[in-house]
């Protein structure tokens, strides 16, 4: 196929809508159900950059939960602990590597991926199926499916939902270009490996980073690098806590993402924990009600003293930070590692406030800026 009519674009007053390659090229990938949308195949092919580079990166199943072209979680594929399990509302028993990565990408932040786009970095199995058709989602992207998983997805949204498979041998021209109002831009394509080597360039006094550390900045720096600028990202353990995109001011980034990755913490709070819910509750019910608890029935004193207790987190930026005010707002959430480009003219006032606190920071040289 060379080309994809499409309902319409962005917006239903945007007709007509089409993707195609140029030169009558064939395209890459083949929807094998339902009819995605512009923004629909917009989320796809930015989500599926991003996990086939997660799992170059770090050589686990990577997954990523999208939403107006911007994650709103992505992950590894790491076991679940049984408190994971319990507020991502995942099955008993075992699960695949990519199920896991998927169900921790979408549980980072379970409001913003209501309705959202699906990616993985491998063949979807009958585990992630399974847990996708119990959640609100538009579609899923993945270089394939089994029988079993495509059976299952084929009957989710009254057999409308939206599967893409897309050939993982595809690579890009290194050439891209897109219109704005008529006028044609062109870029080089952004093919930056991302890898342990950038990380070399510890800038703190403290400059212990294990090889956890350093998946989690991997994580960091990849989801980034196609989130929404000005970007910055909170990851703990292999997933993303919360994901702050498209903000003018950088503190004001690192401010939402860390209210984010703060309520992801709280939800293993042991009071929310205890919350009793029906069974037959709706997921996204149980999600409103439990962040209504968090957020008019917890105490102040009980949050601080809860959110104290969390610690280990990167936070990772996609340009430099210009004030230390973004070190200290990242220490409230518990962040022991920083990646950053560096490049400010405060940047030994920014490296002056990590060491107060013992932080690790590496200064990788490199922005990610994405629009």
């Amino acid at each position: 196929m060379t080309e994809l009519e499409l309902k319409y674009g962005c917006n239903p007053n945007q007709k007509p809508a089409r993707i195609f390659m140029e030169g009558g090229r064939e395209l890459p990938l083949t929807v094998l159900n339902g009819r995605p949308g512009y923004i629909n195949f917009m989320d796809a092919l930015n989500s599926w950059q991003l996990v086939k580079q997660l799992k170059e990166a770090t050589g686990l199943p990577a997954a990523a939960s999208f939403k107006h072209v911007s994650p709103a979680g992505a992950a590894l594929g790491l076991p679940l602990s049984e408190v994971e399990r319990q507020i991502y509302f995942a099955p008993e028993g075992e699960l695949s590597p990519i199920a896991c990565a998927y169900i921790r990408a979408r549980g980072a932040d379970r409001l913003c991926s209501f309705g959202d786009w699906a990616a993985l970095s491998d063949v979807c199995d009958g585990d992630t199926a399974r847990y996708l058709a119990l959640e609100v989602s538009d579609g899923v992207i993945a270089p394939g499916y089994t029988g079993e998983a495509l059976e299952i997805l084929k009957t989710k949204r009254k057999g409308g939902y939206n599967v893409i498979q897309i050939d993982p041998s595809y690579s890009p021209e290194p050439i891209e270009r897109r219109n704005i109002f008529g006028i044609t831009f062109e870029q080089g394509y952004n093919d930056l490996n991302i890898n342990s080597a950038m990380l070399d360039n510890i800038v703190t006094a403290n400059k212990a980073l294990s090889q956890q550390a350093k998946n989690d900045m991997l994580l960091a720096m990849i989801t980034l690098k196609y989130t929404q600028s000005n970007s910055v990202c909170y990851v703990k353990d292999g997933q993303t806590l919360g994901v702050g995109a498209g903000q003018q001011s950088r503190v004001h980034c690192t401010r939402l993402a860390g209210n984010k990755a703060d309520i992801w913490w709280l939800r293993q709070h042991p009071k929310t924990l205890a919350l009793p819910f029906p069974t037959d509750v709706r997921r996204p019910d149980r999600d409103n009600a439990i962040d209504a608890f968090i957020a008019d029935c917890l105490t102040q004193e009980e949050k601080a003293e809860w959110i104290a207790r969390l610690s280990g987190v990167t936070l990772g930026s996609d340009a430099f930070f210009p004030f230390g005010d973004n070190v200290e707002r990242a220490r409230q959430s518990g962040v022991s590692y920083i990646v950053q480009p560096g490049g400010s003219i405060r940047d030994d006032q920014v490296i002056e406030t990590a060491d107060k606190y013992g932080m690790v920071m590496a200064f990788t040289g490199m922005r990610l800026f994405h629009h």
